[in-house]
């Protein structure tokens, strides 16, 4: 139990569904689902269409997504890959040839196919009770009549000014008069409540085709871009089987790559060598051990994640029991690796996260994503922002992620779940790009060897090594960082929080839902 006296967020409870996303507006809305009769998919995307509206720094009709579904509260969970393709064009010899060695985060080539809004409609059509002509009506509402910018929306917003400036369509709709909305204020969007409207009535199509993707394929065009409207038209999401791992009695579900989930799988395997229990959960030595783990883990992503579609990824051999053991052997824990890593596997040639767990037991992990704040920062007339996952591509010819046409970059967005047996015990994930795999392992540390509450678990503060820099959040203290620096580290205080998270524990045997929102945003948990 949490000190009253200190600052902090309680627990949440629930029985008949809960909620918990990274807005208010968006957590409101998926419960005015659930009251209304809804599931926790149908809940799930309305909320996320919500913040694509009032969040929009962080997703949006123009980003990608993936979900985990626990249909009746069962495990294996059903997966889904909702991340776009590269343009049919797309090659490294193209790239090559117009002397461009790595796609920019703000460039066009980096957006790839927008994947929310087609999966969103596959969800609802198989998992759903509801059509996006019912789901979208909230998100619609708020762009049309307005919202008030919430204090995180505003600093990340205004941290992006720069950006926004340099396209004009975003300049007229996200800056209005020239400069970045406060927290506090009024702000409304109705090109894209029109965008929405349309989508709502005519589905997916609608953005796939006709004047919503003429619009996006103009756009990217101004810029360079090779994408076509058949590229638009092509796009169809695909389902894919969960890969695991058993993490002291739990089984940890993530998507499978395109995405980084199998590296947070792999850090898990090397830290349950370790009695972390014993170890202070925000003093160095835990730190190290989950530090040194990453390392390696990220080592290994950086190498091998791409679209398995295209080329083989070791998936298996990465989940071993033996290459975690093997990789376990090089973590001491009193001193830090060296810059050079050792041999890994052998190589073969700001988003939003939300959960929602129904009356009926049904609980979904979902994740949607612009990559960086405001994606590249370029906007259709329409009110679109786009994407960048495309910058995750390596103008490489034998690299794994090497972009190519019709590929899936290596994705950063990660949903999980954690099961025991055949049910679900808790829908759970968090943000912040590159971070996510990391934290994804520090907040099951969290749960599982510290006992800590979902809210608790969310609240400890982080550490993130990558880069060659081991960022701490602020929170850490002062002589943990000194002890991090003595073992060999590269020690930095963070600008920013890593991430944000929600998670919500599903109690079998009583039906209590206890939800954990991350202070690091302005969301809530909310139950019913």
């Amino acid at each position: 139990m949490r000190d009253f006296q200190r600052p902090g967020r309680s627990m949440v409870h629930g029985t008949r569904g809960m909620a918990a996303t990274s807005h208010p507006l968006a957590t409101a809305t998926a419960i005015e689902i659930l009251r209304a009769g809804g599931n926790a998919v149908d809940a799930a995307i309305a909320a996320c269409a919500v913040q694509g509206v009032v969040e929009p720094q962080s997703t949006g009709i123009g980003g990608d997504c993936f979900a985990l579904y626990a249909p009746g509260g069962r495990v294996p969970p059903y997966a889904i890959n909702g991340s776009g393709r590269a343009p049919a064009a797309a090659s490294v010899d193209w790239f090559r040839e117009q002397g461009i060695d790595a796609i920019g985060f703000e460039s066009a080539h980096a957006t790839t196919v927008p994947g929310a809004v087609g999966t969103w409609e596959k969800l609802l059509a198989d998992h759903g009770t509801r059509g996006l002509d019912e789901v979208l009506q909230p998100a619609i509402r708020y762009a049309e009549e307005g919202f008030v910018v919430h204090s995180r929306v505003a600093h990340d917003w205004a941290q992006n000014a720069e950006k926004l400036k340099a396209c004009e369509n975003a300049r007229a709709i996200y800056l209005p008069g020239g400069r970045t909305p406060a927290a506090g204020s009024l702000h409304s969007l109705p090109a894209l409540a029109e965008t929405l409207r349309l989508i709502a009535k005519e589905g997916a199509a609608a953005f796939y085709r006709g004047a919503i993707a003429d619009d996006i394929v103009a756009r990217l065009a101004t810029h360079g871009s090779l994408m076509t409207a058949d590229d638009l038209a092509g796009f169809a999401p695909q389902a894919v089987e969960p890969i695991s791992t058993d993490y002291r009695g739990y089984d940890i579900y993530e998507c499978p790559p395109n995405g980084q989930g199998i590296i947070a799988l792999l850090i898990l395997n090397m830290l349950e060598g370790f009695e972390l229990a014993g170890l202070d959960p925000v003093g160095a030595e835990r730190l190290h051990l989950e530090a040194e783990a990453s390392r390696l883990g990220y080592r290994d992503r950086t190498a091998l994640i791409a679209d398995p579609d295209a080329v083989e990824v070791p998936v298996a051999g990465l989940l071993s029991a033996d290459y975690a053991d093997a990789m376990r052997r090089h973590i001491d824990p009193a001193r830090a690796m060296p810059a050079e890593l050792p041999p890994g596997y052998p190589a073969h040639g700001d988003t939003v996260y939300l959960t929602v767990v129904d009356g009926e037991g049904n609980a979904i992990s979902f994740i949607n994503s612009l990559f960086a704040s405001f994606g590249t920062g370029l906007c259709t007339r329409s009110g679109v922002l786009l994407q960048n996952r495309g910058a995750s591509f390596v103008i490489d010819p034998d690299h794994p992620n090497r972009i190519a046409g019709g590929k899936r970059p290596m994705h950063t967005i990660i949903p999980g779940m954690v099961g025991q047996g055949e049910h679900a015990v808790m829908p759970f994930g968090v943000m912040g790009g590159h971070f996510q795999a990391c934290g994804h392992a520090h907040f099951l540390t969290n749960v599982i060897d510290y006992g800590m509450d979902p809210q608790a678990a969310l609240d400890c503060p982080r550490a993130f090594h990558f880069g060659g820099v081991m960022a701490l959040e602020t929170t850490i203290a002062e002589e943990t960082a000194r002890r991090l620096a003595a073992l060999g580290h590269t020690v930095a205080w963070s600008d920013i929080p890593h991430g944000g998270g929600q998670a919500i524990a599903i109690d079998r045997a009583t039906g209590v839902l206890t939800g954990g929102s991350d202070p690091r945003k302005d969301g809530c948990a909310l139950g019913i």
